[in-house]
């Protein structure tokens, strides 16, 4: 069994992280609440919603947006495209109305253009060219378009697979500030990560797994002593 009675809370406006060996069922954990994966028991509730057994468009509709642990920009489209592929859960036009470009498309298509535009500032990405390949662009700034993606569905939580993993020092001191940045922009954080200087700095409280279970949750400060995390995960 990938995860065994898993069970969590996370704050609203919060940045909570979700630690552990690899193996031990967070990006698992990840796929149950995405809608990727579905359990076999047990239920998922956000913001009020039931949403087990949900698919993954309707969970994204819901407001759960969600980044990945290797980049899954699509290399073939541009920076702002992929921007804009996100965007296509806030739009109302229907197939007819996009096909003939009625007003209510272009309408949208502005609305779209505008935000996205909006959230490039937002990332510290305003200089760049939208049109550009999205896979062209280095590492770091793909890993950071991804969260732009995941902003522009305009969720109410992301979840982030690993945000930081490739990423050198200057690059995760900088997604630090960018993830209070979300934050501070109204939007819950759940992060998978390894990097425990990144999660120590920036979560608010800890749920750690180890073989599909919790087996600690806390502050910062409580899961760096709690034994059982030192003895599977952190080390002496």
């Amino acid at each position: 069994m990938a995860v065994d009675a898993v069970s969590f809370n996370v704050r609203a406006g919060g940045i909570k992280a979700l630690i552990g060996p690899n193996g031990s069922g967070k990006t698992t954990t990840f796929n149950l609440i995405s809608g990727v994966f579905k359990p076999t028991s047990g239920s998922i509730v956000f913001d009020g919603h039931e949403i087990t057994n949900q698919k993954p468009y309707r969970v994204c509709d819901l407001g759960v947006g969600r980044t990945f642990q290797t980049t899954q920009l699509f290399g073939d489209m541009s920076i702002m495209d992929n921007l804009m592929l996100a965007r296509h859960s806030k739009t109302r036009a229907e197939l007819f109305a996009t096909a003939f470009t009625l007003p209510l498309h272009r309408r949208e298509e502005k609305t779209g253009l505008a935000k996205c535009y909006e959230i490039l500032e937002f990332l510290g990405l305003g200089k760049i060219d939208a049109a550009a390949p999205a896979t062209s662009l280095p590492f770091g700034v793909q890993r950071t378009i991804e969260i732009g993606r995941a902003i522009a569905s305009e969720p109410k939580i992301i979840l982030m697979d690993e945000p930081a993993a490739g990423l050198n020092a200057a690059e995760t001191n900088g997604l630090s500030q960018l993830l209070y940045k979300i934050r501070d922009r109204g939007i819950t954080l759940l992060l998978i990560e390894h990097d425990m200087n990144l999660v120590m700095k920036v979560a608010e409280d800890i749920t750690v797994l180890n073989y599909g279970k919790v087996i600690a949750e806390g502050k910062p400060k409580e899961i760096q002593s709690n034994p059982e995390v030192v003895n599977a995960y952190l080390g002496a």
